[in-house]
């Protein structure tokens, strides 16, 4: 998920981004996979962080995408 959400255009992520729920679910996707293909603690942390904070860090993550095209610490 992480690498299908990268792959998209910049447009698209931020579409993605900017809807709440649907920004929270991408979210929880997209973490939880980086975590999976890199087994790295770090991003567990961010995983479970956004998993019950996701709002907090979906408009973080909208403002990073716009400068580097990927979530914080999900550069799969």
């Amino acid at each position: 998920m992480a690498t299908w959400f990268n792959k998209q255009s910049r447009l698209v992520q931020i579409i993605l981004l900017l809807i709440p729920v649907v920004n929270w679910v991408i979210e929880i996707l997209v973490r939880w996979s980086a975590f999976l293909k890199t087994k790295s603690v770090l991003t567990l942390v961010v995983a479970i962080l956004v998993t019950f904070l996701g709002l907090a860090f979906g408009w973080l993550d909208l403002v990073w995408c716009l400068l580097f095209k990927h979530l914080i610490f999900a550069k799969a």
